[in-house]
């Protein structure tokens, strides 16, 4: 299987599946001297660890994560980068193979299933193998290594939408999003959710969600025109996750409703001599590239495949087959998708900053001088 790493400058590859000994994966291009330890990686993990809550799969994993290379302590004590590959490493200790004996022949309706062995020939049905979110832990680790390198730059994400039911945004607070088990901006939203996913997670059934992130600090000038567009990375990155079906920037869709007077962002001189954006419809991207605004993504989540409700399908041999998913699943897969989407976008900004860097040094001086 081919195509598991992610990026250029900083690269990412991950390896290791769901039912397997452990997960793992490999930071590439990592600057030398950035100081790097596990618990500042835990963290980010903790975020995306499952069993928390009533409301994700019940599986219980630590999600421990050990650096295995890439790093040394120095005369000062600081443990910090070496530019040399990062390994990081995650044991696997609740699986449950047995759980998904009854299905080893049989594809089902939502997963990859029939596409791994229409592909491959052969697929690792328990659990999805590579196809399943557990390697996403991994993405996280690599992520809390890209937000070191990230200078002044804050990446947050919240759950702006479950089933049918939406956030207000005039309730947006982050400060709510640690307060609740959903990573929701609206407290009174949250409450709604409680209610409808406990009824969702009770009939043995999903939904779907829509995750929104938002990295403020990036400077104007990341990415590239043509074929290094920031938004065209960074959407491929989002569509990468498992289960995501839809990725917008800015206004995304809504902006095929808009007038080209509603939608261009009218810019102002401000007091340090740089533009003031009057409006962000772009989400912080134009052409490709940063303009200094916060970029602002969203992208959907499906509701998870595996349900207890029986549904029709057909086995490797060609026949027809009820299939029903026992196991421990997440009614809403989209909750533990918002710490995976930070990662993701901090993986592609990282990247982008090398880039920039490597290419331009310290940049231009803008603005430019009359002459």
């Amino acid at each position: 299987m081919s195509h598991n790493t992610f990026g250029h400058l900083f690269r990412v590859t991950t390896w290791g599946e769901s039912h397997g000994p452990a997960i793992g994966c490999v930071v590439d291009g990592c600057p030398p001297r950035v100081p790097l330890t596990e618990a500042a990686l835990q963290g980010f993990l903790d975020k995306r660890r499952p069993g928390q809550s009533r409301f994700t799969t019940q599986r219980q994993e630590p999600d421990q994560v050990k650096i295995l290379s890439g790093v040394m302590t120095g005369d000062d004590g600081v443990q910090v980068t070496t530019g040399t590959p990062i390994g990081l490493f995650i044991d696997n200790v609740d699986q449950r193979s047995k759980d998904y004996g009854e299905i080893r022949n049989q594809y089902r309706p939502g997963h990859a299933d029939f596409t791994y062995d229409a592909k491959y020939g052969i697929r690792d049905f328990r659990g999805g193998g590579r196809s399943s979110a557990r390697e996403t832990a991994m993405r996280v680790a690599a992520g809390g290594v890209a937000r070191l390198i990230l200078p002044g730059v804050r990446i947050r994400g919240a759950l702006v939408r479950i089933g049918p039911h939406e956030i207000n945004r005039e309730n947006w607070d982050w400060s709510e999003v640690d307060n609740n088990s959903f990573f929701c901006p609206d407290a009174k939203a949250a409450a709604v959710w409680e209610d409808y996913l406990d009824g969702v997670r009770k009939a043995g059934s999903s939904c779907g969600a829509v995750i929104e992130l938002h990295a403020e600090g990036v400077p104007p000038g990341w990415g590239a025109p043509v074929y290094g567009k920031l938004d065209a990375e960074l959407a491929s990155a989002l569509m990468s996750i498992n289960a995501v079906k839809g990725v917008e920037i800015g206004d995304g869709m809504a902006a095929a409703a808009l007038t080209g007077e509603d939608n261009a962002d009218e810019m102002r001189p401000g007091n340090d001599g740089r533009p003031t954006f009057l409006s962000n419809h772009a989400g912080g991207i134009l052409g490709g590239i940063s303009t200094g605004q916060d970029i602002v993504a969203r992208f959907a989540v499906k509701p998870t495949s595996s349900i207890l409700t029986p549904r029709q399908s057909v086995d490797k041999f060609g026949a027809g087959v009820e299939i029903r998913t026992k196991g421990r699943h997440d009614p809403c897969v989209g909750i533990r998708g918002v710490p995976v989407g930070e990662a993701m976008m901090a993986i592609v900004l990282a990247d982008a900053f090398l880039r920039h860097r490597a290419q331009n040094g310290e940049g231009v001086a803008w603005p430019f001088p009359r002459t």
